[in-house]
């Protein structure tokens, strides 16, 4: 077999092989050649730095809190299927225009240098729900680090979890409130710190992630409700099958869902557009929350709010390909309806 001929081309190693051009992939998924190379190679999403170069890779595969073995994970009792999907269901739905009422829907938080993503997802939509469902009469911020330190059923905290027990704690346990990292709101607000994705910031530097924090059973000091009386539960909780119209009918009419997709190294440098996995490897399973869908250019797409921060991404959002399961977005939605 002939050898290939390789030459420098710009910022990529070009190889001739039988006659035939072949890219060769940056191995640094943070480097600026590997964002060049996601552009150059398709153009339905943009690619940018969200990391600093240097962020460690085992910190972003840290970030990747949906255990391994959750697809072996019992899943919820009740699996929910409308019988009949309606055909009025807009083409483009947005739960922070549809329930503007709802502050939590719009925000992003931040789990810091913990897999917590499991619990994010889950208390995130949790708070949008009970906002939905009482017609914006109770606006109640789920404690993160409430069902992180606390449900031992629900995996390994910080080291990942399953995000379908989260909502089983819910219903069966209680949460109380917690506001993010400092906040000083709510009975027991977020122990561990966000960090500074970019160059130039006023959050430390991204490291691996640390141990889970304990679990307390008691709001923080200044906090006037008691820790039994802060806690609400679900009424319900449940699975969505793998289905774009089922899933879309959930979430127009109980508001946000918790979903959970493979993430791969390309993933890390969205900024724009619909993304679809195109090069590197799969650093793991990650949870976020979905809330709503649409259509740009003719391209289909979940509307997702993840767990990265307000400096990722757009403004902390993605949108991902909808109907083909991109990177298995599709089949792993779980939900559940406030008592």
């Amino acid at each position: 077999m002939a050898k290939p001929i390789v030459v420098l081309f710009g910022i990529f190693l070009i190889f001739v092989r039988n006659g035939a051009l072949q890219v060769a992939v940056p191995e640094d998924p943070l480097s600026d050649e590997f964002i060049d190379h996601i552009n150059s190679i398709q153009n339905l999403w943009t690619a940018g730095r969200n990391f600093h170069k240097n962020t460690p890779l085992s910190y972003l595969k840290g970030l990747m809190g949906v255990h391994k073995s959750n697809e072996d994970y019992p899943k919820l009792e009740q699996l929910v299927s409308y019988s009949e999907v309606s055909n009025q269901l807009p083409e483009n739905f947005d739960a922070r225009e549809h329930w503007p009422e709802c502050p939590t829907i719009k925000e992003v938080r931040d789990q810091g240098s913990c897999g917590s993503c499991w619990a994010f997802g889950a208390v995130e939509a949790m708070s949008d729900r009970v906002c939905i469902h009482s017609k914006g009469a109770v606006n109640f911020h789920f404690s993160a680090e409430n069902l992180v330190s606390c449900c031992w059923t629900c995996g390994f905290g910080c080291n990942g979890g399953f995000p379908g027990a989260a909502w089983h704690y819910w219903k069966t346990k209680g949460l109380v409130s917690g506001g993010p990292y400092n906040s000083h709101l709510g009975c027991i607000p977020y122990e561990v710190a966000p960090c500074e994705h970019h160059v130039n910031g006023t959050r430390g530097p991204c490291k691996e992630g640390g141990k889970t924090p304990a679990c307390v059973k008691k709001c923080q000091d200044g906090y006037k409700i008691p820790y039994e009386k802060d806690l609400h539960f679900g009424k319900s909780s449940y699975s969505i099958g793998n289905s774009e119209d089922q899933i879309k009918q959930e979430i127009y009419n109980n508001g946000p869902v918790e979903g959970a997709f493979t993430v791969f190294e390309d993933f890390v440098a969205y900024k724009s557009g619909v993304y679809k996995h195109v090069v590197g490897k799969a650093l793991g399973g990650h949870a976020i929350r979905i809330l709503g869908w649409g259509v740009e250019d003719s391209i289909p797409y979940w509307l997702v709010a993840n767990s990265w921060n307000y400096d990722w991404g757009q403004n902390g959002f993605f949108k991902i390909l909808r109907g083909s399961d991109e990177c298995g977005i599709e089949g792993q939605i779980n939900a559940g309806i406030p008592a």
